[in-house]
């Protein structure tokens, strides 16, 4: 399990990192929100191995939200940033469609 959190932890990290970058540090991007997307779904994607039962996997995908949601908050701080409503709803659309895929995966260990 170490491994897992290692990878996880350094996703996050490099997520975090890309989201809080000042405007002008960042290269044209051609679809945000598929970003923060593919982000969150990969992070959820990630947390798999790392839970045990339905109630770690809820807090996981319920920490994956709020870490966005904070992150979205602390853009306020960063130039040329700000709070993005569709950045959060695609953190969260990212979150639940990678969180539904995973389900026959997880089948024995949530149920």
């Amino acid at each position: 399990m170490a491994w897992e959190l290692i990878v996880f932890g350094a996703a996050l990290a490099a997520v975090s990192i890309g989201c809080l970058l000042p405007a002008g540090w960042l290269p044209p991007l051609p679809n945000d929100k598929l970003l923060h997307f593919v982000a969150y779904g990969a992070l959820t994607l990630l947390a798999l191995p790392m839970v045990g039962n339905w109630h770690q996997w809820t807090l996981c995908l319920l920490g994956l939200l709020l870490a966005g949601a904070a992150i979205e908050l602390l853009q306020n701080l960063v130039p040329g940033r700000g709070f993005c409503w569709r950045d959060l709803a695609a953190n969260a659309a990212g979150i639940a469609v990678a969180a539904v895929c995973a389900l026959p995966a997880m089948s024995s260990i949530l149920f």
